[in-house]
C-alpha cells in the first residue's frame, strides 16, 4: 500500500535506536524526508548512516536523512532542530522514560524532570508545528507514550503521571479546529518491545529476584498472549500508518501495541 506521504518531511525524536529508530526507518521506506534527533552523537551517527542506505534503496525520488545530536527536551535542542529544517509535515515525539522506583523517594525535581520530558516537550513540539501543518492542509503528530497509560505500572509512577497528562492534553487539542484542516494527533502506546530499555528493566528485575536474565525474559514473554516481545520495525510500521493519508480519519486516539497483554475490553 502506498501511504501517500513520499516527499513529506518528518521530525523523529529519540531516533538513534529502539522505537524511535523503528519509526524513522519506516518513514524513510515510504519516501519521507527525515530529521532524526537524539542525545547520543555516536549512536545517532550510526543510525543516520543506516537510514541513508535505506533511503538510497527507495524507488523514485530519494528522501534525505539529516541528524542532530541534541536534547529535544530543552529549548535549545528544539531551536536547533527547527533551524536544521523548518516546516515539518510529520512529528514523532519520543523521549526516554523516567526511571522506575518508589513514589515516596521522588522529590519535586524528579517530578518536574519527568513532566518536562514526557509531557511538556511533546506539547511544545505540537505548538511549534501544528499551525503550519493546518495552513498547508496536512499534518501528522504521533506521540510515543506507553502502555502504562492504559494499565499503570506501580514502579513507573513518574511515567504513569507525566504521560497521562500528555494524553489528556492531546484528547482536547486533537479535536479542536485543526481536525478539520487535515491534521491528526494520536498517541502510540508500546507494551514490551525488544529495546535497550526493556533489557535494562529485566536486568534490574533479575538482580532483585536473584534469577538469571534468561529466566526473567522467558517469564515476561510467557505473560504476553503473543508469546514474544515486539520489534522496533513492527512498531515503526504502525507509526508509518498513523502518518499516512489513509489514517486521516483517525485522530485523538491511543493506539495500544502490546501483543494482547492489556486484559481489558476497552
Amino acid at each position: 500500500m502506498d501511504f501517500g506521504i513520499a516527499g513529506k518531511s518528518a521530525l523523529v525524536c529519540g531516533a538513534s535506536k529502539g522505537l524511535g529508530y523503528g519509526c524513522a526507518e519506516a518513514l524513510v521506506r515510504e519516501g519521507v524526508n527525515v530529521v532524526i534527533v537524539a542525545r547520543g552523537a555516536e549512536a545517532l551517527e550510526s543510525a543516520a548512516k543506516t537510514l541513508q542506505a535505506v533511503a538510497a534503496g527507495v524507488s523514485g525520488a530519494k528522501p534525505f536523512v539529516k541528524h542532530l545530536a541534541a536534547d529535544i527536551t530543552t529549548p535549545e535542542g528544539r531551536a536547533a532542530a527547527f533551524a536544521l529544517h523548518k516546516d515539518f509535515d510529520i512529528v514523532v515525539t519520543n523521549a526516554g522514560g523516567p526511571p522506575p522506583g518508589d513514589f515516596r523517594e521522588w522529590d519535586r525535581e524528579a517530578w518536574i524532570k519527568a513532566v518536562d520530558a514526557n509531557m511538556l516537550t511533546p506539547i511544545e513540539l505540537i505548538k511549534a508545528t501544528v499551525d503550519g501543518m493546518a495552513a498547508r492542509g496536512f499534518g501528522r503528530i504521533v506521540n510515543i507514550t506507553s502502555s502504562s497509560v492504559k494499565a499503570p505500572i506501580g514502579i513507573l509512577g513518574l511515567s504513569n503521571g507525566a504521560r497521562s497528562g500528555l494524553t489528556g492534553f492531546v484528547a482536547g487539542v486533537a479535536r479542536s479546529d485543526i481536525a478539520g484542516k487535515g491534521v491528526t494527533i494520536n498517541n502510540l502506546l508500546p507494551g514490551s518491545f525488544d529495546t535497550d530499555r526493556l533489557k535494562g528493566t529485566m536486568a534490574g528485575a533479575a538482580k532483585k529476584s536473584g534469577q538469571d536474565i534468561d529466566t526473567v525474559r522467558a517469564a515476561r514473554e510467557k505473560s504476553i498472549p503473543a508469546g514474544r516481545f515486539g520489534t522496533p520495525s513492527e512498531f515503526g510500521a504502525i507509526c508509518a500508518f498513523l502518518c499516512s493519508v489513509q489514517a486521516g480519519y483517525l485522530t485523538g486516539q491511543n493506539v495500544l501495541a502490546d501483543g494482547g497483554a492489556y486484559p481489558g475490553t476497552y
